[in-house]
């Protein structure tokens, strides 16, 4: 039986200013960061509310994701927030664009989206 999620794996093309991107801007605690010199890789463990954990991964030259947000695979990675009007507040004070507030038609909550600096997918979904 699955318990949980255990980790989000994230490939990034500028592992600072993607590490930026997620520490400072969205916030998330650093929970330890190699880099593995055989690999040229960082991977950096980043906690989110201490429920979920992100890993963060560079590697040299990595391709890029084909098409956005209906390729294959992952479509996109959503986070939940209390208050979506004071988080899209706070990510465009940081110049991070979202898009405009949607409401899903199956459970009436409040959702955006806004990208990472390689332009993945994420999303905010009002609890």
């Amino acid at each position: 039986m699955f318990n949980r999620i255990h980790h989000i794996a994230i490939i990034c093309s500028d592992y600072e200013k993607s590490k930026d991107f997620y520490v400072n801007k969205l916030g998330f605690k650093i929970l330890s960061e190699f880099f593995r010199k055989e690999r040229k890789s960082y991977k950096l463990d980043l906690a989110v509310n201490d429920l979920y954990q992100i890993e963060l991964f560079s590697f040299e030259n990595p391709p890029e994701r084909p098409s956005r947000p209906e390729a294959q695979g992952l479509r996109h990675l959503a986070f939940e927030v209390d208050d979506i009007d004071k988080e899209i507040d706070k990510l465009n004070g940081y110049g991070i664009i979202t898009e405009p507030i949607r409401i899903d038609e199956l459970t009436e909550k409040r959702f955006t989206f806004f990208a990472d600096p390689d332009g993945l997918p994420l999303e905010l979904y009002e609890k």
